[in-house]
């Protein structure tokens, strides 16, 4: 149980740097930043482990590499939807 929470809290922050940097912060909610950040690490977990070998955080590693690549997966994931949806391209 400590796991999951702890796994939702770290990806509430993932997901709410992820908006930050993508300026994107204004129109999320603390689920949609959870949100951002699982999906942003699995999506890393997809591309950027097989080419850098380093586990994100659905893998059960919490640590600062784990995070970074995680961090970057929802960077990703922002700067696709930010691409798709309709309206002006920040």
């Amino acid at each position: 149980m400590l796991n999951f929470l702890s796994w939702l809290l770290v990806g509430g922050i993932i997901g709410w740097l992820a908006s930050t940097i993508t300026r994107t912060d204004a129109g999320q909610g603390t689920l949609l930043n959870i949100v951002v950040g699982v999906v942003g690490a699995f999506i890393a977990g997809l591309v950027l482990t097989p080419l850098l070998g380093i586990e994100t955080i659905n893998e059960g590693s919490v640590s600062l590499p784990a995070v970074i690549v995680s961090l970057l997966g929802a960077v990703l994931l922002l700067a696709v939807v930010n691409l798709i949806r309709p309206g002006t391209v920040r």
